[in-house]
C-alpha cells in the first residue's frame, strides 16, 4: 500500500455554529468510512506566505490550499476514488491527490 496526500482546495467555510457542527459531523463520518486507510486526518491551513526562487516573500500563499490529509491505498485510482466522498466537494471545493514517493 502506498501513501497519498489529499490537498484540499477551496470550498465554503461554515458561517454559523450549526453549519460548523454539520461540517464536522460530515468530516467525521467520511473519515470513519475510510477507516484504516486514514493515516493522518490532517488539519486545515491558517495564514501562509510564499517564498519565490529569487528569495522574495509574498504575504500569502498562492496555491489556494486549505488543508491536507494522508491516506493509504493500493493505487492512485483507489485513492482518487476514496476522495470522491470528501466533504470539501459538497462545499464547492476540490481535492488534489498526490502519491507520496518514499525516498528513505
Amino acid at each position: 500500500m502506498a501513501k497519498y496526500v489529499y490537498a484540499y482546495r477551496g470550498g465554503k467555510m461554515p458561517e454559523t455554529d450549526a453549519e460548523r457542527e454539520a461540517a464536522m459531523t460530515a468530516w467525521g463520518a467520511w473519515f470513519g468510512g475510510l477507516g484504516a486507510a486514514t493515516l493522518d486526518p490532517g488539519n486545515p491551513f491558517s495564514v501562509s506566505s510564499t517564498v519565490s526562487a529569487d528569495g522574495s516573500v509574498g504575504g500569502s500563499g498562492t496555491s489556494g490550499l486549505g488543508g491536507y490529509s494522508i491516506v493509504s491505498a493500493g493505487s492512485l485510482d483507489a485513492a482518487t476514488e476514496l476522495a470522491k466522498g470528501c466533504p470539501v466537494l459538497a462545499a464547492g471545493g476540490s481535492v488534489d491527490v498526490y502519491e507520496v514517493l518514499e525516498i528513505m
